[in-house]
């Protein structure tokens, strides 16, 4: 499921529908001074030590998930230049949305946005202010819900249209044990197929998955600095 840009449960969705949601958190890219921001955020960065957390990490732009930060989350990690991160509160927007109050969804449309499989939106990290079109994405899960790898599998389950799933094992940098899938969506009203990428841990408060998608794959691929950062400087706490 992807939430404002791209797709929720193999539907369309535009962006002012995820403003409605989430309060407005998209902003527009800056034209040809966010694609200046976004190479420059993709410079290469120090790669960890952990197994499976290597790779050409984005120019750190600062932390999130501890108390204070942007979002509060059982994780924190290093987000990339210039990306926006916005909390979600997903209990506030479904009650929202199921009350009828101006602003929300309706309360299906709102279960889809803000949730897949386990897990609830909890974290949006933009990157239109770097000068591509796709969303870090931060999803948790209930305490005891431990594992990471079900989990995961879980929350792919929840996409449709979903194809050539492969899954491993890793640590991030911060020595923290996780699963990775990386996979193919497909959508059937565009006949598009695009990559998409989450790994998911577990934390005493319950699981956590981190997925990139994009618009497209090509997005995606210019986004994954961003994404192999967290992995790189991912957290307990």
């Amino acid at each position: 499921m992807q939430v404002g840009v791209g797709t929720v449960g193999g539907r369309i969705v535009v962006a002012a529908a995820l403003a409605a949601v989430l309060g407005g958190c998209a902003e527009s890219a800056d034209g040809d001074g966010g694609k200046a921001a976004s190479a420059s955020a993709s410079t290469k960065g120090a790669t960890a030590g952990g197994t499976g957390a290597k790779g050409t990490a984005a120019a750190r732009g600062g932390t999130i998930g501890a108390a204070g930060s942007a979002c509060e989350l059982p994780v924190s990690f290093d987000i990339a230049q210039h990306w926006k991160a916005k909390s979600i509160d997903a209990e506030k927007e479904l009650a929202k949305s199921s009350e009828g109050e101006d602003g929300g969804l309706g309360g299906a449309l709102a279960d889809a946005f803000l949730r897949q499989g386990p897990v609830t939106a909890a974290c949006e990290i933009d990157a239109k202010p770097a000068g591509n079109i796709g969303f870090l994405r931060v999803w948790t899960g209930k305490a005891g819900d431990a594992d990471a790898g079900g989990v995961l599998r879980a929350f792919v389950a929840a996409e449709d249209n979903v194809s050539k799933a492969q899954y491993h094992s890793f640590k991030t940098g911060g020595g923290v044990s996780a699963v990775e899938v990386e996979y193919l969506y497909t959508s059937k009203l565009l006949d598009e197929t695009k990559k998409e990428s989450a790994f998911a841990v577990s934390t005493p408060d319950g699981p956590v998955v981190l997925h990139l998608g994009g618009m497209d794959t090509q997005e995606h691929e210019e986004m994954r600095p961003a994404y192999d950062l967290a992995k790189q400087t991912l957290r307990l706490g």
